[in-house]
């Protein structure tokens, strides 16, 4: 049974850093690709960024890159989204995304409807 549990949301100021951390169960974070999304109360989910399995690729949205960095740990089976230089604007519930069907990552990684499994989110809430 796949399992994806989100944590280390929370509050910070501006021009802080969080990492989040995505632990799956139930199959290997390095054989399927990850992402990232965030949304807000009103708005569509927005993917910020993913790592394809086997090469660990990494995507951004231009929101966030030169900010956020996805990487992941195999031997604890997760994935983290460090970011940095927390904006007022990147406040949002994030979540982790994986899929396991065979679509192109490189161009498709931002579609929330891509995803079969999701975690259940983490808050993180940034004070200008």
């Amino acid at each position: 049974q796949v399992q994806l549990v989100d944590s280390g949301g929370g509050s910070v100021q501006a021009g802080g850093s969080l990492r989040l951390s995505c632990a799956a169960s139930g199959y290997t974070v390095s054989s399927r690709r990850m992402a990232w999304f965030r949304q807000t109360p009103g708005k569509e989910r927005e993917g910020i960024g993913a790592i394809t399995a086997i090469t660990g690729a990494t995507y951004y949205a231009d929101s966030v890159k030169g900010r956020f960095t996805i990487s992941r740990d195999n031997a604890k089976n997760t994935v983290y989204l460090q970011m940095n230089s927390l904006k007022h604007e990147d406040t949002a519930m994030y979540y982790c995304a994986t899929d396991f069907r065979v679509w192109p990552t490189a161009t498709m990684w931002p579609l929330h409807s891509k995803y079969t499994y999701w975690g259940q989110g983490t808050q993180v809430t940034v004070s200008s």
